[in-house]
């Protein structure tokens, strides 16, 4: 499959350099430079955000799963099935999962439309080729895609501006965890640029029979016309995991940590993605971007019910497939003069995707089809006056999911409108104020609605057995401090998000690995964020990010924490450069957080110590992690289970990772 799809794609970019060399011209009017994303947050933007730069994801990318990056950066948590830093990984942003959190690729949604989920398993080592991450916390500008609920992540593809270079890359580690790489960039050259790199990635996993296989390829060419710009990204990635979803219980840990709960589960899945885009700018004041993408995805998974129920296995395997296709397109037009710029875009695309479930004796068991389309429109501007910033977005967005199977539903319809202001005001050159308030809402997702079954179930009277429709609103307020200097930046910002209907983690799983939720009818999470770049000198690099959180749900009478949220969370680095070489020291802390409603389980809090090694001679670079130091025996999700028996999931004990690369 994955060799199908590349020869498919790759006479497109055979085609782009042959056009170019027939009709480039140089603009007469400017030099166009890289395509410009009309959702990112700039200096001025009151809203909170963080950018993190390509130069510091290559630095630290070993092939693990980009969760793992972003935990770095305030109020994100994470944990992995397998234990270690490939595979399956999750994170959440101010204890919101990640279904809610808006992920895209140069404007397009990564998440899936039905669940709402963003599976970077799926596009193996893409840290690799990021040019830039922009996090985005709280509701943030308007987006394309799911609800920017909790935030956003936007993803840069590859600067093709970038000088020419060649990088092979080979690294090996623990649980025989290792990577090849190879990446080559020409460079802009008479107009035309091209990118390409190519992975395998592969890992035992900490936990018994929990390995990752995966290979993925990245290519991207842009060619520069007259006032023009255009650029295509394919992305194809394929991943065979060995399960390990499910916690495991105290008893079991103590026996032995690398306990694996989940018996003879497999996965197989292969996703692609392409998106043309076009820049266009007709003179010195207006641009317009547009871009048309689809991905396509083919898989499946497998479903031991014993495991999931604790029983001895037996031969009963079940097995969930899937394939999807997603098509869209997406218009901005922008216009900038003097003190004024204004935005305005839309944004639509058609989903399907078709379940069938079967057992490995009995055969196919169901299939049904699910069809999700969305369009949404935005208008956002700003406008300086002296030192003060007013900032204005508005979006529109409508969403419908149609469910083809054998208990019937009616089709379902969300309509919502999503307000944000703000303002923000330069102290000076270096500090800049910042507030803003904004309301965005969601609807749930098919696995909110379905309550964790695959296949609609039908009640008493046959009806539709379906939870709640009802979609969720949020009203955020982001009141923040930013700084740039030499010497230091950093970002200081506190926010109260008020929520109604929020549809939240209740602790459980469902038979298809994904988390059950419950509908509250009041919450908050109100808190304070701090990411501090602080340059002692030439050699000594402090850098740190922390948070601190303090949530609520209300229920008729009572009151309680929401659970997975630690309500302080700290990482602290130190790096010492000089010459060729680099050691960094981080530390992270991360406290206790709740595990069910009741508030009575908990996971522990945590305090881990990593370090890194670079070291430059010629051409090559080379480098070792090494992970937990102190090899702290700790894990940072869980759940209890239907029994009350605590399920946890194990992270890894020390652990390390080396690395070569040769860049010619």
């Amino acid at each position: 499959m994955l060799k199908n799809i590349i020869t498919l794609i790759t006479p497109l970019f055979a085609c782009i350099q042959v056009k170019a060399q027939a009709t480039l011209k140089r603009d007469t009017t400017h030099l166009i430079k890289e395509v410009v994303i009309s959702y990112q947050a700039d200096k001025l933007t009151p809203i909170t955000f963080q950018n993190i730069s390509g130069k510091d994801l290559k630095a630290k990318s070993t092939g693990q799963e980009p969760s793992y990056l972003l935990s770095e950066t305030p109020s994100i948590t994470v944990y992995s099935d397998a234990g270690s830093t490939q595979g399956y990984s999750y994170f959440r942003m101010r204890g919101i999962d990640q279904t809610r959190i808006n992920i895209s690729l140069d404007g397009v949604p990564l998440n899936e439309p039905e669940d709402q989920g963003a599976y970077f398993s799926n596009y193996p080592d893409i840290m690799n080729s990021v040019s830039k991450i922009q996090i985005q916390r709280g509701i943030g500008t308007s987006k394309n895609g799911v609800g920017s609920y909790g935030g956003s992540v936007q993803l840069f593809s590859p600067n093709l501006y970038d000088s020419t270079y060649t990088t092979i890359g080979l690294g090996y580690g623990s649980f025989n965890s290792h990577r090849i790489f190879g990446e080559y960039n020409s460079g802009m050259k008479n107009y035309k640029a091209f990118y390409v790199r190519a992975s395998q990635v592969y890992s035992n996993g900490y936990k018994y029979n929990s390995s990752n296989n995966s290979q993925s390829v990245f290519m991207s060419g842009e060619l520069i016309a007259d006032k023009s710009i255009f650029k295509i990204n394919a992305l194809v990635g394929h991943q065979q995991n060995q399960l390990a979803w499910l916690g495991v219980s105290e008893a079991l840990i103590a026996q032995d940590r690398r306990t694996n709960a989940d018996e003879n589960e497999r996965d197989n899945f292969t996703q692609a993605l392409i998106q043309l885009q076009h820049s266009w700018h007709p003179n010195s004041t207006s641009s317009i971007q547009s871009s048309v993408y689809y991905t396509f995805l083919h898989g499946n998974n497998d479903f031991n019910p014993n495991s999931f129920l604790g029983l001895p296995s037996t031969n009963e395997l079940y097995n969930y497939a899937f394939q999807s296709n997603l098509i869209g397109l997406f218009s901005n037009y922008t216009f900038s003069k003097k003190s004024f710029n204004w935005t305005t875009g839309i944004h639509g695309n058609i989903y399907d995707r078709r379940h069938i479930g079967s057992e490995k004796t009995l055969g196919q068991l169901y299939e049904n089809t699910g069809n999700k389309n969305e369009f949404s429109v935005f208008t956002k501007a700003d406008y300086t006056i002296n030192k003060l910033t007013l900032f204005a977005d508005i979006q529109a967005r409508y969403a419908s999911f149609v469910y083809r199977g054998d208990v019937p539903l009616n089709k379902l319809d969300w309509h919502f409108i999503n307000p944000k202001a703000g303002l923000s005001f330069a102290v000076n050159n270096h500090a800049t104020l910042y507030y803003s308030i904004g309301r965005t809402g969601r609807e749930p997702t098919r696995n909110d609605m379905f309550e964790g079954n695959d296949n609609l179930l039908a009640d008493a009277s046959g009806q539709a057995a379906i939870a709640s429709t009802n979609p969720e609103y949020v009203v955020d307020q982001e009141l923040g401090l930013r700084h740039q200097s030499g010497t230091i930046n950093f970002n200081l910002n506190f926010y109260y998000m008020s929520f109604k209907n929020e549809i939240v983690l209740n602790g459980q799983l469902g038979p298809n690995g994904l988390a059950l939720t419950n509908e509250v009818d009041r919450s908050y999470r109100t808190g304070a964020e701090l990411n501090i770049n602080y340059k002692v000198n030439d050699n000594i690099h402090l850098i740190n990010n922390s948070s601190y959180n303090y949530s609520r749900i209300k229920e008729q009478t009572q009151a309680f924490a929401p659970i997975l949220i630690p309500p302080v969370i700290i990482n602290q680095e130190v790096t010492y450069s000089r010459k060729s070489y680099l050691i960094g020291l981080s530390a992270r802390y991360q406290d206790r957080s709740f595990i069910n409603f009741a508030n009575s389980a908990q996971v522990n809090q945590y305090v881990t110590l990593n370090a890194r090694v670079q070291y430059d001679i010629k051409a090559f670079q080379f480098g070792i992690f090494v992970n937990n130091i102190t090899n702290t025996k700790y894990f940072n999700d869980g759940y209890v289970d239907t029994d009350g028996t605590k399920k946890y999931f194990v992270q890894s004990p020390t652990n390390f990772y080396t690395s070569v690369k040769y860049t010619f």
